[in-house]
């Protein structure tokens, strides 16, 4: 009986162990998690339809445009990740530009996708209101559940609370920066589309955003904000 009791005690503890171990990649034998050193990678193009002439601009950086020129934003995952795109008016608005609604999410949010903001064939216009124009880029390995709650509460209120909630929504995402200050920015390098093909819009004769988008690599987050000098 002892006997009997020891081997299945030995068995048990076997099993045990084999359930406790992490799964392992079986091509290497070792654990099959992301590498977080590369886990939020995207694409990232923002451009610009400026002046009399309508010259297409790339955006890369703090810039100046005029009440009538055009914008048109594009993301395309190429790791699951969460990309936010906020946009704060010169009169203190806040908008969340991407995705729509957070329950995209869950929903239609699929890796190697171009996303076009404003979707479609749109563009924005730069109204009369001048001022600064500032764009928050941000994206994470995790969904940033506490500025998704700021925005969601902005969203909802009645006008006159507004302006108090688009203050606590513009401090989220400083205190976002500040948590993940740790991690680093891996690569920015522009993305090599072949051919001229998919350089126009054919349909509405406007170009593709698409086509001078960058590809961005970064540990677990990435912020980087474009003000606009708007005249």
């Amino acid at each position: 009986m002892k006997e009997i009791l020891a081997i299945l005690f030995g068995s048990w503890l076997i099993t045990a162990g084999w359930l406790a171990s992490p799964q392992r990649s079986p091509e290497s034998g070792i654990p099959a998690l992301q590498d977080p050193a590369e886990n939020v990678v995207f694409r990232w193009g923002f451009g610009a339809l400026a002046g009399k002439d309508r010259n297409f601009v790339s955006i890369s950086r703090d810039t100046i445009l005029a009440s009538g020129d055009e914008l048109k934003m594009a993301v395309e995952l190429r790791k699951n990740c969460y990309v936010y795109v906020i946009h704060l008016s010169p009169g203190g608005e806040v908008t969340l530009l991407f995705p729509e609604s957070f329950g995209e999410f869950t929903g239609d949010y699929e890796v190697r996708k171009n996303y076009y903001i404003p979707k479609g064939r749109g563009w924005f216009e730069l109204d009369k209101s001048t001022g600064p124009e500032t764009f928050y880029l941000l994206a994470s390995a995790e969904r940033l559940l506490d500025l998704e709650t700021l925005v969601g509460n902005y969203m909802s209120a009645k006008p006159e609370e507004k302006s108090d909630l688009a203050k606590n929504v513009v401090s989220g995402i400083r205190d976002v920066k500040r948590k993940f200050r740790t991690f680093t920015t891996l690569a920015e390098r522009p993305v090599t589309i072949g051919g001229n093909i998919r350089g126009t819009d054919e349909v509405s004769k406007r170009p593709d955003v698409a086509t001078i988008m960058t590809e961005v690599s970064a540990n677990n987050f990435y912020a980087k904000t474009f003000t606009i000098d708007h005249k």
